[in-house]
């Protein structure tokens, strides 16, 4: 029986730690068979209080690739309106087509109504919404649509489920993809490719603190936090042959949290 991805490239963005999700999904698309495209950028996650991870982007590509993958690596400032149509090509170039874009990245901030800035609300939408947008219309662009497995996958977060008041831009810009996600899946779906959104729910990517850890394992019906591993999952089988028919869906992996 072949890889249920074999034959398949796959264009995986926001790769840059080994820790988080990004990388989980990398994992996961290379053991299914699948050819990827790593999108990094790590001066964003060097901004943040978790930090970059130190040849992280080196230390995978060689990961996957001793794992038996084909992956190739572009390192990125999706705030860059050239850089999505940028990606997608180079994709091509290297790998001969792409059948699959999971738009994983996002750029965090903490901005609440009386710290907000005009300027973080214009990258927060440059890179989360904007370019989001501009890689789906690049991978459209140049699919195949005669090859079987068209997927689109975007990341959303909980803003749908409760509150995020002190992550407006955040909010705001996932807020964006988690409605866009119904307007893509209907363009697109007469072509063969389907558009999703995933919410990872409250995620251990290395960035809480013990009390955030154990406020979420209390309140989740789990009794955990969701993990990379956990997406992955979720997304190796949307990327799949029997995801072929679900589209147009933002579905949540978090244990029951979003329904408690």
């Amino acid at each position: 029986m072949s890889a249920p991805l074999h034959d398949r490239v796959v264009v995986v963005t926001g790769a840059s730690r080994r820790t988080a999700i990004g990388a989980a999904l990398a994992r996961r698309a290379v053991a299914d068979g699948a050819s990827v495209l790593l999108h990094t950028w790590a001066p964003h996650d060097a901004e943040q209080p978790w930090g970059a991870d130190p040849d992280g982007p080196t230390a995978l590509v060689r990961e996957l690739r001793d794992a038996g993958g084909r992956v190739e690596h572009l390192s990125a400032d999706l705030a860059d309106p050239g850089a999505p149509a940028a990606l997608l090509a180079a994709a091509r170039d290297a790998l001969g087509h792409v059948d699959a874009l999971v738009a994983n990245h996002a750029r965090s901030s903490a901005q609440d109504l009386e710290h907000l800035t005009a300027a973080e609300l214009d990258l927060s939408y440059a890179v989360n919404t904007r370019a989001t947008l501009l890689l789906v219309q690049a991978f459209a662009a140049q699919h195949d649509d005669t090859r079987p497995g068209g997927r689109v996958l975007l990341f959303t977060s909980g803003q749908y489920h409760g509150a995020m008041p002190a992550e407006l831009p955040y909010t705001a810009s996932k807020a964006a993809l988690h409605e866009l996600t119904r307007s893509l899946a209907v363009h697109l779906m007469p072509r063969g490719i389907t558009v999703n959104c995933v919410d990872p729910g409250p995620n251990d990517t290395g960035y809480a603190d013990d009390g955030g850890r154990a406020a979420v394992v209390a309140a989740n019906p789990g009794a955990r936090w969701s993990t990379p591993t956990d997406t992955a999952r979720l997304v190796a089988w949307l990327l799949s042959d029997e995801a072929d028919w679900v589209t147009g869906q933002t579905i949540a992996s978090d244990g029951g949290w979003s329904s408690r």
